[in-house]
């Protein structure tokens, strides 16, 4: 991530601001897509830049006041459609390992160890490796609040192995409300995380638990969630259980392979997938991947991501 400081009286407005920064970074990636599903097969060119852009300024008492936006462009095909443009903006306190944050909310689930164990592929593919499902609050990357619709807050703390994520919103008014949260805790290399949620809509997870840690070479992640109670419904307004084993393996001294099973209630096909990730240097990484996703459908991808 590239930094660029800014002492001026148009960024630093009051005296009383002890230090004041902007920086800029982000990502690119750009490849090959193919996608197999019962409708037929497509082969496209998938692409993104996200810009991300982050400001703060430390009071005189040490406290850290900042925001973070994002700006993001993005193909994949014609059925996939995605303006560019701003996502809504997070902002946040911050003093010692406590940390209070408002508007697009990162959400205690989508923030807890464990969730995003892999990250398959240049594009993630289904992402049927996050055991939670996105059934609670999200930081939106693209346009929009994110996944609460509205502002919502969050209490943030760590101290040492320990930390500790509250988070609440009510995306569709006062009677429709989520509260979550996660507490995890690292001990001899292994990160065991236990979350929660209390929400008004069907189908948010109720409770999901992670444990992670290395075997040598190895590194490797197991999860469940339970995303309500089981419904009978395949697809779409599906409930019930989720299990994810996953794990990262090195193959040299740039590659590394990663590989995951998943199966949950609401799945057609239990869904699996490998790929791998090679480091070019400076930022630079080739990365492919194959899956077989829970509505039986066949990914495919191969590309090159550039980190600034």
């Amino acid at each position: 991530m590239k930094k660029v400081l800014f002492a001026t009286t148009a960024l630093v407005a009051t005296a009383g601001v002890a230090a004041a920064d902007v920086t800029f970074g982000g990502y690119g990636r750009f490849g090959i897509l193919y996608t197999d599903t019962a409708a037929g097969d497509t082969t496209n060119i998938t692409s993104r830049l996200r810009l991300i852009v982050n400001a703060t300024a430390e009071s005189d008492a040490g406290v850290v006041f900042g925001g973070t936006i994002h700006f993001e462009s993005e193909e994949r095909d014609a059925a996939v459609a995605v303006a560019p443009g701003f996502n809504g903006a997070r902002f946040f306190a911050r003093s010692g390992g406590f940390e209070v944050g408002v508007g697009n909310i990162y959400g205690a689930l989508e923030f807890m160890p464990g969730q995003y164990p892999i990250d398959l592929g240049l594009t993630g593919h289904s992402y049927d490796y996050v055991a939670y499902n996105f059934r609670g609050d999200a930081y939106q990357n693209g346009q929009g609040l994110g996944s609460s619709g509205s502002n919502g807050i969050e209490v943030l703390y760590s101290a040492g192995d320990l930390a500790v994520h509250v988070s609440a919103t009510n995306p569709t008014g006062p009677a429709n409300d989520r509260i979550a949260g996660h507490i995890a805790y690292t001990w001899n290399g292994w990160t065991f995380a236990l979350g929660a949620q209390d929400s008004d809509f069907v189908g948010d997870t109720d409770w999901t638990v992670t444990v992670g840690g290395s075997f040598g070479v190895a590194d490797v992640n197991l999860a469940y969630a339970k995303n309500g109670d089981d419904n009978g419904v395949i697809g779409a307004g599906g409930t019930g259980d989720h299990w994810v084993l996953s794990g990262r393996f090195d193959v040299g001294a740039a590659t590394n392979i990663e590989a995951y099973v998943a199966d949950a209630d609401y799945f057609a096909e239990t869904s699996y997938g490998v790929d791998f990730n090679h480091d070019m240097g400076g930022g630079t990484s080739l990365r492919g991947g194959i899956s077989s996703t829970g509505s039986d459908a066949t990914l495919v991808d191969f590309g090159v991501r550039f980190n600034f």
